[in-house]
Formats: C-alpha cells, sequence, structure tokens
C-alpha cells in the first residue's frame, strides 16, 4: 500500500456527454482538416479523398455495409484578379470573420496551406466560437418550419 500512497487520488468520473460547443469545434476542425489535405494534394497533382461507409439492403433483404468516397467540396476560388479567396464553412453557412469580411485573401496554393493550417490552430483554441455558434443557428433555423 505504501507505492499508492505516492500516488495523488482524486475522484472523478468520465463525461458521458461533450459540451456542445466542443462537439461544434470538432467539427469544425475536422472539416478545416479535410480541406488541408485536399488543398495540399491539388498543390502536388494528385487527389484526395475520405472513405465513408453506408449501410444498404440486399436483394434478399441482409443488411451490409459498402465503403464509397465521400465527396468533398473545395472551399477556395480564383478570384478576378488572380489571387486565391478562401471562404470557411460550417455545414452550408459561410463563416464571417469579422464584420462584412467572409474570405481570406492568398497569393498562392502555399499561402492557401499556411492559411488552412492557422484557421485550424484558431478553431481548436476556440477563437470562432461566437461565429461557429451564429452560423449553427443559422443551420438550425433552417430545419425549422
Amino acid at each position: 500500500m505504501s507505492t499508492l500512497n505516492s500516488l495523488k487520488m482524486v475522484n472523478s468520473r468520465k463525461p458521458t456527454s461533450i459540451p456542445p460547443v466542443l462537439h461544434r469545434r470538432n467539427k469544425l476542425a475536422n472539416k478545416v482538416w479535410e480541406q488541408l489535405q485536399l488543398a495540399k494534394a491539388s498543390k502536388d497533382g494528385g487527389t484526395f479523398t475520405v472513405k465513408k461507409f453506408k449501410t444498404v439492403k440486399d436483394s434478399d433483404g441482409a443488411r451490409k455495409n459498402i465503403e464509397h468516397e465521400k465527396r468533398i467540396r473545395q472551399w477556395w476560388f480564383v478570384a478576378a484578379d488572380g489571387k486565391v479567396c478562401l471562404n470557411v464553412r460550417y455545414g452550408a453557412k459561410i463563416i464571417e470573420f469579422a464584420k462584412g469580411k467572409t474570405a481570406v485573401e492568398v497569393n498562392s496554393a502555399d499561402e492557401l496551406i499556411k492559411a488552412l493550417e492557422i484557421i485550424k490552430v484558431a478553431v481548436e483554441a476556440g477563437e470562432l466560437d461566437t461565429q461557429i455558434e451564429a452560423a449553427s443557428g443559422a443551420v438550425r433555423a433552417g430545419f425549422r418550419r
């Protein structure tokens, strides 16, 4: 028992669910990661796909899982002046970084990758929580009748 006395004992329980703000933050961070991988693959001339599993019924009624590729749309586009603009989306809504500012402008693919990495760090740090909450509310409002 003297060996266990060297450890700090506490009364703690594992949470059964994560808070909604943390869930939204993780969801957006995952989507930014997908965009980051898509940008890296696009720069190198390759492709990036994410595999998903889908449950379907056979002709005899048995259920089975099939694997298919998830479609990922890129968040960036080339503006009229030749610069690359990046919009960050939460669902179908574009996140507004500042009043009237919805895009990040960069000059090249290397800068696009750096911008996505910075945005991912900001999302994980919680700097965009108010914008995520506003976008989430707008997405939720679209489902109400």
